[in-house]
């Protein structure tokens, strides 16, 4: 078995490589979520919806990614990410409403 200094083999190496790949498809998924969920608080702030927060929404979503995961990473880990990432889109929801109510605002403070 070939190994680097570091004691890297090569199938070690080809794992990483698979990694770092699937972490910019992964990464790429998230941002593509975000975008939609932007959408759809835009789409709330249309209709004249006051709350950014849909808990029946929230419930289904997470319940359908507990029925998704098939392992084997554990639901609650599971579960744990998905509500951060309902949080973080939610924050984005509300930056954007903010920046729709308040536009001539300096988002850098310059």
């Amino acid at each position: 078995m070939t190994r680097r200094p570091n004691g890297e083999t090569p199938e070690l190496r080809r794992l990483r490589r698979r990694i770092d790949a699937l972490d910019r498809r992964i990464v790429a998924l998230l941002n593509e979520r975000a975008d939609l969920g932007r959408a759809v608080g835009r789409e709330k702030a249309r209709l004249g919806r006051p709350s950014l927060r849909d808990l029946e929404r929230e419930r289904e979503v997470l319940l359908r990614v507990t029925m998704a995961n098939l392992g084997p990473l554990p639901q609650a880990d599971l579960l744990a990410v998905y509500r951060r990432l309902i949080s973080a889109t939610r924050a984005l929801e509300r930056r954007d409403r903010v920046a729709r109510v308040e536009p001539d605002v300096d988002r850098d403070g310059d």
